[in-house]
């Protein structure tokens, strides 16, 4: 019978062992992290405050920056933290609540960005109905489901977190508590963490994506029938932004949490996760921001009224 401990801590490894980048990768990850805040919520602002941008796409535009500056903010600082300490710990309660607030925004952003799908959806396949259709009602109740179904995934998936046992291994090869590698030191409660974790995962994973396939299919039918090429172009343009995340995104999650842990997989994840925590809430903002005209014009706007166009 397994010699079960209890655990008041955890050693987290971090990016790298090498004493030598952890300087180079504390000021790599610090301006990532930096560009991260600054990007999500100048977006925010800017959206909240620009009158071109009050459109429902734009609405939920800035909710996904809210869940970026989270995601990211969940992990960076404590990452930075022990990039420079040599104690590198995080107690049992902060590793749980950093668990739970990880799994719970990911399941967020995946069904914002199905949302956000939708609708791209009704706006090119019934246009004269979008107004009534995606009403400031419509749009609030849209964007509150990602957020109650996320969470309260999440809580179920900690609780199978928490039923984990361990036996005197507290060394977690990651730089922030995540599922694969606590089973991978785990000594008991693995099977049912272990099977949730990737029935859960792969279903989130699946449908949100199905959601977001039979959305784009529509919306290509829909513009390949348009007569006009400048819709059709301007059509697939507002898309392929959206798609351009979509596709950053979900492969990373299916890397990820999609395999059995093992030494070669946690390691190869540690780096996967790396680019999902913080250069992809980087990335998001500057997506959407480039090809989008209406963003450009709304900073080119905002610009003189900050004073900075002096």
């Amino acid at each position: 019978m397994p010699n079960y401990t209890d655990v008041t801590e955890f050693i987290l490894v971090g990016l790298t062992r090498r004493q030598e980048l952890r300087v180079l990768f504390f000021v790599v990850f610090l301006a990532v992290y930096m560009v991260t805040l600054l990007g999500n919520i100048g977006m925010i602002l800017l959206i909240n405050g620009s009158p071109q941008l009050q459109s429902p796409m734009y609405f939920f535009l800035s909710h996904l920056s809210f869940v970026d500056v989270c995601l990211s903010s969940n992990v960076t600082p404590k990452m930075l933290e022990n990039l420079l300490s040599k104690t590198k710990t995080i107690s049992y309660e902060g590793c749980l609540v950093q668990c739970y607030f990880f799994i719970a925004l990911a399941h967020v952003e995946v069904y914002i960005l199905a949302v956000m799908a939708f609708d791209r959806y009704v706006a090119i396949c019934n246009p004269l109905l979008y107004g009534s259709r995606m009403s400031r009602t419509v749009c609030v109740r849209l964007i509150c489901v990602p957020y109650v179904y996320g969470f309260s995934v999440s809580l179920m998936c900690t609780l199978w977190t928490y039923g984990l046992y361990f036996c005197g291994n507290f060394e977690i090869n990651h730089f922030y508590c995540a599922d694969p590698p606590l089973i991978k030191i785990a000594c008991g409660g693995v099977r049912i963490k272990e099977y949730t974790m990737i029935v859960i995962a792969g279903f989130n994973l699946a449908y949100s994506l199905s959601l977001v396939l039979i959305s784009y299919s529509l919306i290509v039918v829909a513009v390949l029938r348009m007569r006009s090429a400048d819709g059709r172009k301007k059509a697939f343009s507002t898309c392929g932004t959206h798609l351009t995340a979509v596709s950053i995104f979900y492969g990373t999650l299916i890397f990820m949490y999609l395999r059995r842990p093992t030494e070669e997989s946690v390691e190869q994840g540690k780096m996967v996760a790396a680019f999902y925590t913080t250069v992809i809430p980087m990335l998001n903002p500057l997506i959407y921001s480039l090809r989008n005209k209406d963003v450009k014009e709304a900073v080119r706007r905002a610009i003189p009224k900050a004073g900075l166009g002096q």
